[in-house]
């Protein structure tokens, strides 16, 4: 049975949406300004004393300080930190000594067999497959059939295509943003339904 998380949190009441449907992984998009889900710590912080304790939450960085980053992982707001930028080994090597309780992802935009080779090599302790950083398309699936690690699968995801999705590359996990969102805020029914499909 594979995973499932909730990205893109920024309001109270997708708190309490998550409590109820139960996803394994609730997701904070921390300091990334273009984003239109994009929180702050204090937020985060809020988030996290709202969610229930069984649901891990990750924090999602783009390039982001290391200093910031470790402090939310180790004033337990996060329970995982994922990298959605251009950060190398030498980044995660130095989180892993600011905060080294802390799992690390790594996210890798699949466009090239390049793409999955790098991301196969990727010391990350998990790597998120993703079309791109919150486009919410699909990327083809076919591309990562071979992949030899555990991975989570991300981009256009719903609770329509997620049993195909498992079906089709048996990921770890699945991520979804926006295919549980109507207007761009997260919808409660929509975020029952897909964590359903997940565990079906």
């Amino acid at each position: 049975m594979a995973k499932i998380k909730i990205c893109g949190l920024f309001r109270e009441a997708d708190a309490g949406f998550v409590n109820e449907a139960k996803p394994d992984f609730a997701g904070f998009i921390i300091d990334v300004p273009f984003s239109k889900r994009c929180i702050d710590y204090k937020k985060a912080f809020k988030l996290r004393e709202l969610i229930d304790n069984n649901i891990q939450t990750v924090g999602v960085f783009i390039n982001c300080d290391l200093q910031k980053v470790a402090k939310l992982a180790n004033d337990g707001i996060i329970n995982i930190v994922q990298l959605h930028g251009s950060e190398d080994e030498q980044y995660i090597g130095s989180l892993r000594t600011l905060c080294p309780n802390t799992e690390i992802w790594k996210a890798f935009v699949i466009k090239s067999k390049s793409d999955i080779d790098a991301a196969q090599k990727s010391s990350a302790d998990k790597i998120l497959l993703d079309s791109g950083t919150g486009c919410g398309k699909t990327f083809d699936w076919s591309s990562v059939s071979g992949i030899k690690r555990d991975f989570i699968l991300a981009g256009g995801l719903d609770s329509q295509n997620i049993p195909k999705a498992i079906e089709q590359v048996a990921p770890w996990a699945v991520d979804l943003s926006s295919g549980v969102e109507t207007d761009s805020v997260k919808d409660r029914t929509k975020i029952l339904a897909a964590v359903k499909a997940a565990r079906l």
